[in-house]
């Protein structure tokens, strides 16, 4: 199992340290060549995303997990706008919304098995905890623990607060 861990570390980490916006702007380069107008108009809204975090960030330019971050952001809004247009029957818009999400997950590195949060959030209550602690003072410092570990763009933070809770409700 450590053996696992330590690949999935290792694969996502030499992932993150490739530059995501560099691929992004050769992929976009290729679309443009190609006269790939579903590609480079996609390409070109997430580039837009990040130019703006980047006038935004006093360092001038953010790094890869914040990039990874709104790539998973923009593929969620894409999620939840096919959605609705298969809720208004538009499931040409739909499988539009679809595809857009399949190219721009190709960016992004896997997710964190939810055995390995639990994994990781075990250790950070055996840190941080202490036991009859305060359930919403121990959420807090475990989170802090965690997250010291696993870099946000890793893990999806809907379920690492989910496991969080389960594991603090079985820790009272």
């Amino acid at each position: 199992m450590v053996i696992h861990f330590c690949l999935i570390i290792g694969h996502l980490s030499s992932f993150i340290l490739t530059d995501v916006r560099a691929r992004l702007t050769s992929e976009l380069k290729n679309a443009m060549k190609n006269k790939d107008t579903f590609a480079s108009t996609t390409l070109r809204s997430v580039l837009a995303e990040i130019q703006a975090a980047d006038k935004q960030s006093p360092d001038q330019k953010i790094g890869a997990s914040s990039i990874v971050s709104i790539i998973r952001k923009a593929t969620q809004r894409r999620n939840d706008a096919a959605e609705q247009f298969v809720k208004s029957s538009r499931l040409d818009l739909a499988e539009k919304e679809r595809k857009e999400v399949e190219l721009l997950s190709s960016f992004l590195p896997p997710l964190l098995p939810e055995s390995e949060i639990d994994r990781l959030l075990r250790e950070a209550m055996d840190e941080q905890v202490s036991p009859g602690e305060n359930p919403h003072k121990a959420s807090g410092k475990i989170y802090k623990a965690f997250y010291s570990k696993v870099d946000k763009s890793l893990v999806d933070p809907d379920l690492v607060k989910r496991r969080a809770e389960a594991l603090l409700k079985g820790h009272q």
